[in-house]
């Protein structure tokens, strides 16, 4: 072969794409934002949402790009924070129709890459109810979305119960996701709520559902908690110590914990997966990207240094990326 052969054999390797990080991976915490979405956030003075810079641009189109570069086969699609409870009652029964209709809608034109982890109208118990039945009944959705708190009221809390009996009552997988506290403005420090706010609101409405007994009363509902499960790896040890010391009921949290599911969208490496893993069992471990309130790049860079981790054995990645998803998510089991 001629040097001038080798050059062009050289320069044609340099052209192919990098092969995607992940392998045909289900990411459970992936984000959607419609253009009536978009208009009622920036309407009700959220065009920041909890402190960042943007709401960011999204269209199923520009998804499936992120998604076929860093290897995702499929991704379960949600409202983010700061949801839809943004003005009146109505005004947030109707967004929440909306947004779940348009996200069956993409789900028809991509029916094996995209699923629906449905929004309802909190913190009105009744229209949830409604609107949680529309969705499973109509719409086919895969679960839902449920943020930490709605009017103060985090997660846990009684007010919540006939909604959480009808969870359990339909074994629905429920995706947490954090929102700005009601005291945000004095505890954020100034800087972007998910930060330092995300995490612990995570670790409150998840601590709250546990010593509150919902995870023991409704054992049928699977939730997933999202960003490796914020500051509860490295509290779970005192909130066992301090519901043990000063419970009026015992509570196993440490028990109860393990029955949760995470997900490792955000910062999991180095730190954080391995005091996870020491919390939860392989298969209750997902990935996340939290695409797109995490850009496209980061995306892309957060899952290599995920599948190159040595933290994980190579029957650990495949559940991680895939097979303990498809288990809670059947309808996608079969994405390529």
């Amino acid at each position: 072969m001629t040097h001038e052969h080798e050059h062009e054999h050289e320069h044609e390797h340099e052209d192919e794409p990098a092969a995607p990080p992940l392998d045909a991976a289900i990411d459970v915490h992936a984000h959607f934002i419609t253009p009536r979405l978009r208009a009622a956030m920036t309407h009700a003075g959220h065009d920041r949402p909890d402190g960042v810079a943007a709401i960011p641009d999204w269209s199923p189109r520009a998804a499936l790009a992120v998604m076929d570069g860093a290897g995702i086969a499929a991704a379960l699609l949600s409202v983010s924070s700061p949801g839809v409870h943004l003005t009146g009652a109505a005004a947030t029964r109707e967004l929440a129709r909306s947004v779940n209709e348009e996200a069956a809608d993409i789900i028809r034109d991509h029916p094996r890459r995209f699923g629906q982890l449905a929004t309802l109208p909190l913190p009105d118990i009744p229209a949830a109810l409604d609107e949680l039945r529309y969705a499973y009944d109509e719409l086919g959705a895969d679960g839902i979305i449920l943020l930490t708190h709605y009017a103060g009221r985090h997660l846990g809390d009684p007010c919540y119960e006939p909604l959480m009996a009808e969870l359990d009552r339909r074994a629905v997988v429920v995706f947490l996701h954090p929102t700005s506290p009601p005291c945000a403005d004095a505890t954020s420090l100034g800087r972007p709520r998910p930060m330092l706010e995300f995490p612990f609101e995570t670790t409150r409405a998840v601590s709250n559902l546990i010593l509150n007994g919902v995870c023991d009363r409704y054992p049928a509902v699977r939730f997933i908690v999202p960003h490796a499960g914020g500051a509860l790896p490295a509290l779970a040890d005192r909130v066992a110590a301090f519901a043990a010391a000063y419970g009026d009921t015992p509570v196993d949290v440490i028990g109860a914990l393990g029955r949760f599911y995470f997900d490792t969208a955000g910062f999991p490496l180095p730190r954080l997966l391995p005091a996870l893993s020491t919390l939860v069992p392989d298969d209750h471990l997902l990935y996340g990207s939290d695409y797109p309130f995490t850009p496209d790049w980061v995306v892309h860079g957060l899952a290599a240094t995920l599948a190159g981790t040595g933290e994980l054995s190579t029957e650990q990645h495949r559940s991680l990326q895939r097979t303990a998803a498809a288990a809670l998510f059947p309808r996608l089991a079969h994405t390529p």
